[in-house]
């Protein structure tokens, strides 16, 4: 896994994006969350326990705790209720990316760079619209994914430009597992650091 967090990208736009209600809630609800020190994942309006509206964050050092879940809520249900997007009664739910979670900005190809994922694009790349592999390079355009499976006559390593891409995701394995639990445990050891840090020098005020 890649040095590089998403804690350096605070302000970095997402590659992937919702569309109709979706976009709109996401307008809405995304400079609070900023405010908050946290970094919109995903919008989407889904028909689960009659309908259910479900918003993906995290915090800008990729943590996110039950604690930070339900303060996203109470920030964010107010400013729904004003602007009221959704013309019917629904359920709001505040969750994690999770681990085998969604990529949407260049810094989770960067951070996750070795692992498995399965992605979709919007044209044909190499004579496909989706792929499954590993991530072996990235830079500022696009990433190589080294194909698990490739066809008979296909390259093993395929280039996909961040333009193309309509959906990505990481793919559960044991090294994702380990790598992300590893990653959680130093980025909420640095913030506890940090803010026994800011603790001290608030007293020597």
């Amino acid at each position: 896994m890649s040095d590089k967090t998403t804690a350096e990208n605070a302000n970095e736009p997402r590659l992937i994006t919702e569309t109709g209600l979706d976009q709109r809630v996401a307008d809405i609800i995304e400079p609070v969350l900023v405010q908050m020190g946290f970094r919109l994942v995903r919008v989407r309006m889904s028909g689960q326990n009659g309908l259910t509206l479900q918003i993906m964050t995290e915090r800008n050092d990729g943590t996110m705790t039950v604690e930070d879940c339900e303060e996203v809520s109470k920030a964010i249900s107010p400013v729904l209720d004003v602007e009221d997007p959704i013309d019917k009664a629904y359920h709001l739910e505040v969750s994690s990316p999770g681990i085998d979670r969604p990529m949407v900005r260049k810094s989770d190809f960067f951070r996750w760079q070795g692992h498995l994922m399965k992605c979709e694009t919007s044209v044909m790349v190499d004579g496909r619209k989706r792929f499954r592999g590993k991530i072996v390079s990235v830079d500022q355009d696009g990433f190589r994914l080294e194909r698990d499976q490739p066809a008979y006559g296909e390259e093993a390593v395929v280039a996909i430009p961040f333009t193309a891409l309509s959906d990505a995701r990481l793919i559960l394995t044991d090294d994702l597992i380990r790598d992300a639990l590893t990653a959680d445990k130093k980025a909420k050891a640095a913030r506890a650091a940090n803010e026994n840090f800011e603790d001290e020098d608030s007293a020597i005020e």
